[in-house]
């Protein structure tokens, strides 16, 4: 069976930014385009590729993956809260299989997601339960990190079970691409931080209202150049594109978590997503790119990608 794919940078601050009309109108663009494309596939399955924020993922267990048998979306931000449509069965045996294939997966019976996830269901399909969709967490926040080749070997491996089912399989990763928000970071984190960072899980609202404001506030003053985040990278982020356009994902096993930490920022780590979406999508064999979309886009506080390709 063919597969299909769509990788997309998201940004919680997609409704709360204020980049320039013709930015918006071009990210829009972008999003109409990954939308026809999928429309046209019209898949009967969807495996999302996603990280989380310490929203559903914490210090208290965090895996460096995890897929989930039943998924329900925080609501950060504004994004839909409530189950996802996860084919349960289907799921058990893709962790099954994956694990036969010597990689080690974490399994969830009640996955908590948040933007990462939710962003792309809502944008590619207007709603998170409209088509059955596997959610397969990927660490891509909190250290320590793994190689990219073990990123890598868990794409060929669920795609190697996709690839033998009679569905029509769309494969999201969603993250990245360079960007560097204000999440905190474990070994300078203050004790409040920490404390949320271990097991922050269903905050209050005027909790959560105050950390998702704080991102809001640092996008405002990076636009204005007056956050002390790291800039963007627009060479990292389109040598990434084209690695992944080229089909040699070997290419990336070389990458070190510290160097794509300094080249990129701390959360250029999701796209990690996109390499696993990537890898499973080779599984099936040549693939080519559809459709390419890129900015540089601080408002978002992200190099902001959007790709399609599909299995030849």
């Amino acid at each position: 069976m063919t597969l299909a794919l769509t990788c997309m940078s998201h940004s919680p601050l997609l409704e709360h930014g204020d980049p320039p009309a013709e930015v918006v109108e071009a990210v829009e663009g972008a999003f109409a385009t990954a939308r026809a494309f999928v429309a046209d596939y019209q898949p009967t399955l969807v495996v999302s590729f996603a990280p989380d924020h310490y929203n559903g993922f914490f210090y208290d267990l965090m895996p460096p993956f995890c897929i989930g048998y039943e998924a329900l979306g925080v609501g950060d931000y504004g994004t839909t809260e409530g189950p996802l449509d996860v084919p349960t069965e289907l799921a058990e045996r893709l962790a099954q299989h994956v694990i036969d294939a010597d990689v080690d997966v974490a399994i969830s019976r009640r996955m908590e997601v948040d933007h990462g996830a939710i962003q792309p269901l809502e944008i590619l399909f207007g709603g998170i339960d409209t088509v059955p969709a596997i959610p397969v967490f990927v660490n891509g926040v909190a250290k320590p990190f793994t190689r990219m080749r073990r990123i890598r070997q868990l794409g060929a491996a669920i795609g190697s079970f996709l690839a033998d089912l009679d569905e029509r399989v769309l494969l999201i990763g969603s993250g990245g691409l360079s960007h560097d928000p204000p999440v905190p970071q474990w070994a300078t984190a203050s004790e409040p931080q920490r404390a949320m960072l271990l097991n922050g899980r269903h905050p209050t609202a005027e909790a959560r209202d105050a950390r998702q404001q704080r991102v809001i506030e640092t996008a405002k003053a990076f636009a204005a150049g007056e956050a002390p985040i790291r800039d963007l990278n627009p060479e990292w982020d389109q040598a990434m594109m084209d690695a992944f356009a080229s089909g040699d994902l070997t290419a990336l096993d070389a990458m070190t978590p510290d160097q794509m930490t300094a080249d990129a920022g701390n959360s250029a780590h999701e796209v990690r997503t996109w390499l696993a979406a990537f890898s499973a999508l080779s599984a099936a064999g040549s693939y080519e790119v559809a459709s390419s979309f890129y900015r540089p886009i601080p408002e978002y506080i992200a190099g902001f990608g959007v790709v399609t390709a599909r299995s030849m």
